[in-house]
């Protein structure tokens, strides 16, 4: 071993996680190069787009919404932009088509 006193008993203990839910500090939205785009006109109020997203980035508010057919939702799903990485499973999932995926524009 080598002198000084480091060997293997000095390298802190690896797969720690040592803050635990600090995942909201890092905002992986600028990896995207494809951004989705929901149209609450055609959206139906499914949850499909919200329970198939890997990143937690949509989210289901309170807001209420009415549509041009005059059909009144109590609440209305968005795009966190902050986290989503644009890969298109929200849209894919849809069943109505609603949620479009467009280039990503800086």
């Amino acid at each position: 071993m080598a002198s000084g006193g480091s060997g293997w008993r000095t390298l802190p203990p690896g797969g720690i996680i040592v803050e635990p839910g600090s995942s909201l500090r890092y905002k992986t939205g600028t990896w995207r190069v494809m951004r989705p785009i929901i149209n609450q006109d055609k959206c139906v109020r499914c949850r499909m787009c919200w329970v198939y997203c890997p990143d937690a980035a949509i989210i289901e508010t309170d807001e209420e919404y009415v549509d041009s057919k005059g059909r009144r939702w109590n609440r209305t799903y968005k795009v966190n932009y902050d986290y989503c990485k644009g890969c298109g499973i929200c849209a894919e999932e849809c069943p109505v088509n609603a949620i479009e995926m467009v280039p990503e524009v800086k």
